[in-house]
């Protein structure tokens, strides 16, 4: 399954880059693809018991520059804490699986796999705590056994997850991955699966590049984003694969600050719920590149949401050369996400650009909040299939009108232009 996911993923970023031009990226870092450590200070095998002493003494051991390298076999494991400098590498046929025991993970409150009003009682299974540099690297797999049943329990961390949204309550599940108040972090080539809840949440990180991952979980695997830049600036998110429960990429700016410079560049999302930015914005995110990105078969495509509760201000956004196909909502840049929110934290989204954009059928929905907080939007060569249909309201759109399908409202329809047959060509061999 990976295997076709990689070869529908490389064929769709390929023809997407035939017709579309280079654009600056946003990271102001200069980014290439990462390498091998050169040092390697400790070398495990698995136990076949609980590893999680032997790994967590390893990285404290292990001196700044160097990796503890896992080889062939599984190592099932409780929560880890990276340290500064340090990189974990996962060997290609290496499994770093985590248990699933609620206890391993609890912060001290007896939450930890079960449903409460807050839901943050689970430490993450690996984390970066203001760390600076190091990251994790290789060809093995982190899997966080988000379907295996938990210790003690008769349900799943997923099927927490379901019935707490049926409870209207949150579920204390552990994240994947956690990078909180760090610096100079590289991930690369490893598959990241079955999250308990996210993949990859971030917190204040200055300066991080994804490079090459696969992350997979079930598209009903409820609240499984796969990297979600929070309060963070110089980010790339490059040659990945992305496919979730939730949002594959969701960049946010809550009360903890803004994101900005931020790139996501060469990639292919299969499954979950989009490109994604917000739903808390009130601290500002600006200066986001999206570009050479197959959206295939997400509910939403290229998304921006938030409301009156955790707005603030999204600008300087461009999307640059996307395809989609089966999307239910290929374009949604909303403003009223949760039309019953209440407060005073408005959404304003200025200087969104869409560039030679193609996809198939779905709502093309831009809703601003009221005329003075209109969206401000330009779309060039911006093509979809006549059956979509667009829905405007409080919203900006700046256009060469011959240069949109379907005509924007009021607009008579154009024929596409020969540049989408690169896209529509990608759209059939995924088919076959």
């Amino acid at each position: 399954m990976i295997k076709r996911f990689r070869n529908w993923a490389l064929l769709s970023i390929l023809a997407c880059m035939v017709v579309c031009p280079a654009a600056k990226a946003q990271d102001r870092r200069t980014i290439a693809e990462p390498v091998a450590p050169h040092t390697v200070c400790d070398r495990l095998v698995p136990s076949g018991k609980n590893d999680t002493v032997s790994l967590q003494d390893a990285i404290q051991h292990c001196p700044a520059g160097a990796a503890v390298y896992l080889g062939r076999g599984e190592f099932h494991s409780g929560p880890l804490e990276m340290k500064s400098g340090v990189t974990l590498w996962i060997g290609r046929g290496a499994a770093l699986i985590a248990i699933p025991e609620p206890a391993a993970y609890d912060k001290g409150r007896g939450e930890c796999g079960r449903i409460t009003g807050k839901g943050d009682g689970c430490r993450p299974f690996i984390s970066f705590f203001r760390t600076r540099g190091g990251g994790i690297y290789g060809e093995g797999i982190i899997d966080g056994q988000g379907g295996a049943m938990m210790g003690g329990g008769a349900e799943t961390w997923w099927q927490l997850a379901r019935r707490a949204q049926a409870e209207g309550g949150n579920q204390n599940a552990p994240r994947l991955i956690q990078i909180d108040h760090a610096q100079d972090i590289t991930f690369s080539g490893v598959t990241l699966r079955n999250a308990p809840n996210f993949h990859v949440a971030m917190n204040r990180v200055e300066g991080a590049t994804f490079w090459g991952l696969t992350i997979d979980s079930p598209a009903d695997a409820r609240n499984t984003d796969g990297i979600d830049p929070g309060a963070s600036q110089d980010v790339t998110i490059t040659h990945s694969l992305i496919r979730t429960g939730d949002d594959n990429v969701a960049i946010k700016a809550g009360d903890n600050g803004s994101s900005s410079h931020i790139s996501i560049i060469d990639n292919y999302f299969g499954w979950g719920h989009g490109m994604s930015i917000g739903s808390e914005v009130n601290s500002g995110a600006s200066d986001i590149l999206v570009r050479n990105l197959t959206l295939d078969g997400t509910t939403s495509g290229l998304r921006i949401k938030s409301d009156v509760s955790r707005g603030g201000l999204v600008e300087r956004v461009t999307y640059d050369n996307v395809c989609l196909r089966g999307n239910r909502w290929p374009v949604a840049f909303d403003a009223k996400y949760d039309p019953r929110a209440q407060g005073t934290k408005i959404p304003v989204y200025r200087q969104i650009v869409l560039r030679h954009v193609r996809g198939d059928n779905g709502v093309l929905l831009m809703r601003g909040v009221d005329e003075r907080h209109a969206l401000d939007v330009t779309l060039e060569d911006v093509r979809f299939a006549n059956s979509a249909t667009w829905q405007l309201e409080y919203a900006n759109v700046t256009a060469n009108h011959s240069d949109v399908s379907p005509s924007l409202p009021g607009r008579a329809t154009e024929p596409l232009p020969r540049g989408s047959e690169a896209c529509a060509r990608a759209f059939r061999d995924g088919n076959r």
